[in-house]
């Protein structure tokens, strides 16, 4: 049996455009610490492999310190660590993974054509590729096929199942020609859950931390077994230090927006990213979102807060439609009494509703 912690896509020093900076700096930082938790990680499962697909730097301005935090977590694995760069950090005479000593256990992939390390102690052979340059519109799969000799052959690659664009494009049918037991892909961000082409399973563990809105609720790794009749299983792991969350106040039947947004509040703060919409018919003016992030503030690391609401409609505006409810309410507008009036109107809404003739 092989027990193996799959990631992929940490995209360390990612910019936090949308932060300020000084909670962008912080966010970087924190990214590193996913690396720790990635190493006492695979100590907890007992992990014989570490696959790592691609994208674990962000691309644009790597720090040396990252790099050498990166260096220093996988060396504090007790297995081997497979790398394959992807589209964000392609492999490359000047890339950080060509200019810096890494340690004995970690193994980069560093061409386009899929090479093979075998593991005799483990019974397996790990294949992996690597993106040399961002873009890649061929399928690093293609042609490849695994030799059917009893051993477990894995592979670790950056790259878009079914996709039609630059960055690998991998068919299913490739995934089903490959002969191998398990393909361990980065580039998707969301987890895929254990899928299968063929007689080989696949996934995106997605990443381990989001980055945006688009990247919501939790992020992590796979735990993947594969047994030594070629069986495999996947469990997620979340390693995530914050999440990005989006959360809806709805403000029908509430007297402010204050009261709806209160209302969806966690009882103490999360320490998350969070943008909150309000939703709903509102019977008060329009809010001020200022006020009310300065609200939420306190209960998140950043919030922002979204109006997404519509106020509520007078029942005598109706009265102008070219329809039967028109029609009543136009009739009914020759009541002398304003409350009379609405409580006819709307007795006469109901029996309309109903089938019913509103003035027998």
């Amino acid at each position: 049996m092989l027990k193996l912690i799959h990631g992929a896509d940490f995209h360390l020093d990612a910019p936090f455009a949308a932060l300020s900076p000084e909670k962008a700096r912080q966010r970087r930082a924190e990214q590193r610490q996913l690396l720790s938790r990635l190493a006492d990680l695979a100590e907890e499962e007992g992990a014989d492999l570490v696959l790592l697909s691609g994208d674990l730097l962000d691309g644009g301005e790597t720090y040396q310190e990252t790099v050498e935090a990166l260096s220093h977590a996988l060396g504090q694995i007790k297995a081997p660590v497979f790398i394959a760069p992807g589209n964000h950090d392609p492999y490359g005479p000047r890339s950080a993974y060509a200019g810096t000593a890494w340690p004995d256990n970690v193994h980069i992939f560093t061409s386009v054509q899929p090479e093979g390390v075998e593991l005799p102690e483990l019974g397996c052979v790990v294949h992996g590729a690597a993106f040399t340059t961002p873009q890649a519109d061929r399928s690093p799969l293609m042609g490849f096929s695994a030799p059917r000799d009893g051993r477990i052959h894995l592979m670790t690659l950056h790259g878009d199942v079914a996709g039609q664009g630059r960055y690998g494009p991998i068919r299913p049918e490739d995934i089903a020609e490959s002969g191998l037991t398990y393909l361990a892909l980065g580039h998707i961000h969301a987890c895929s859950g254990l899928q299968r082409a063929g007689e080989t399973c696949w996934a995106y563990p997605g990443c381990p931390e989001g980055r945006g809105f688009d990247e919501t609720g939790e992020k992590g790794v796979l735990s993947v077994t594969v047994e030594d009749d070629h069986t495999v299983s996947a469990r997620f792991v979340p390693l995530a230090g914050r999440r990005y969350e989006i959360v809806e106040a709805d403000v029908t039947g509430k007297d402010s927006a204050e009261e709806a947004l209160r209302a969806v509040l966690p009882p103490s703060p999360s320490g998350d990213c969070c943008r909150i919409l309000l939703t709903g018919q509102r019977s008060f003016g329009a809010p001020d979102l200022a006020a009310l992030t300065a609200l939420a503030q306190p209960s998140y690391f950043s919030v922002s807060v979204r109006d997404n609401t519509r106020p509520l409609r007078d029942l005598w505006q109706r009265a102008g439609e070219d329809s039967l409810t028109g029609l009543v309410l136009r009739a009914l507008k020759g009541e002398k009494e304003l409350e009379d009036r609405e409580l006819a109107a709307r007795f006469a809404l109901a029996a309309l509703e109903h089938g019913e003739d509103p003035c027998p």
